[in-house]
């Protein structure tokens, strides 16, 4: 399940989400209010468990970190949608850099 007003809702467009989880590490929940009240924000969580499967910094303008693979279902001409918005976001902020040196 992916958080209202978080980053990874805005890529996927959905509010849930079907993805790869291969691994024996978890967050433990016993730190994830700890966590949330530094800044960091759990936006999305199993629904049957309520397991942290993906964060995200506000304070930075592309932090997306995630438990699952999405490099399994990445294809060069199928890219998955955490990559294809990770390149977008590089694309726009080289372009604003570019922008403010111009200016300078």
């Amino acid at each position: 399940m992916l958080e209202p007003g978080s980053l990874a809702r805005k890529v996927y467009g959905a509010d849930v989400i079907n993805e790869r989880h291969r691994h024996r590490y978890e967050v433990n929940n016993q730190y994830v209010q700890r966590l949330k009240d530094k800044g960091l924000r759990v936006s999305g969580l199993t629904q049957r468990e309520q397991l942290c499967e993906m964060i995200e910094l506000p304070s930075h303008p592309w932090l997306i970190g995630c438990q699952f693979h999405p490099e399994f279902t990445s294809t060069p001409r199928g890219g998955h949608p955490l990559f294809t918005a990770f390149v977008e976001a590089a694309l726009q902020y080289q372009a604003s850099k570019t922008k403010t040196a111009i200016a300078a």
